[in-house]
């Protein structure tokens, strides 16, 4: 009996998936360093990325400058395995040398002082009330310089307070975000990434968030309560030929009314 070919779900790698959809290290990396340099005169060398899964923002922190330094830190070993094997090998000794990466909790792990910590991916969500998410800033600021930057991202708007379905193209697949539910009153909301192929085959509930849906006001509160000198709101120009974000991030105080939109927060020990 003749074996039936493998689907391509069936042969993917959700990780490097979820890269080729929702990361771009590259660009992160320029925005710290422009916003630190502003701020402090300087460049930032160490970073610490919490809630790192794969490293991927880590691996090209160290590739940056033969100076940088990274330590990546995430509670699941199994994206951490995977980030050695597609990120690390690649890196050359000297890079590698200058990367660790630590199965742990982000509350818990201690290391050297860092000049930037970042916290993409809105991972931080997974915090649920204020004092824990307080906790974590606490946690966040601890590990930093005494002039030290703490990087988030966050994302809001109507269209996140209501249950859809969102599909982008993406290098021969399609990325799913589904907005499974929100709740109005605790701003609980359960997403999931799902990834479908050319031949149909799908990969469903590839990942799953359960998150508080929290607001820029209650994220620089918390920051402020946490011992933060200082807090800004990065918000994402417009492209006005399509009226779609145009991915480059300006300091702004005010913003207008949008649907959907996402902003990075820079917090200031």
């Amino acid at each position: 009996m003749k074996r039936r070919p493998r689907r391509r779900a069936q042969q993917a790698d959700r990780f490097e998936l979820y890269e080729k959809s929702v990361q771009e290290p590259e660009a992160d990396v320029r925005l710290i360093e422009r916003i630190f340099r502003q701020r402090l005169a300087r460049p930032p060398r160490r970073l610490r990325e919490d809630f790192c899964g794969t490293a991927f923002f880590a691996c090209e922190w160290v590739k940056r400058h033969p100076e940088n330094r990274a330590w990546a830190i995430d509670l699941d070993p199994v994206p951490l395995e995977s980030g050695r094997r597609r990120h690390l090998s690649r890196l050359t000794a000297d890079q590698a040398a200058r990367i660790k990466l630590i199965e742990g909790n982000v509350l818990d792990v201690g290391h050297d002082a860092v000049d930037v910590t970042a916290a993409f991916n809105f991972s931080y969500f997974l915090f649920l009330t204020r004092t824990e998410l307080r906790r974590y800033f606490e946690a966040a600021r601890a590990s930093l310089l005494e002039d030290g930057l703490l990087m988030l991202d966050a994302y809001g708007g109507a269209d996140a307070q209501r249950t859809s379905l969102e599909r982008r193209s993406v290098d021969g697949f399609t990325y799913v975000w589904d907005q499974h539910s929100f709740d109005p009153i605790s701003h609980a909301v359960t997403n999931y990434i799902h990834f479908e192929f050319r031949d149909r085959s799908r990969m469903r509930r590839a990942f799953r968030y359960d998150w508080r849906l929290w607001s820029i006001p209650e994220i620089r509160e918390l920051l402020h309560e946490a011992g933060f000198r200082a807090t800004q709101v990065y918000w994402e120009g417009t492209d006005h030929a399509t009226g779609e974000g145009n991915g480059s991030f300006r300091p702004c105080a005010r913003a207008p009314d949008d649907p959907a939109w996402i902003c990075y927060i820079a917090a200031f020990r």
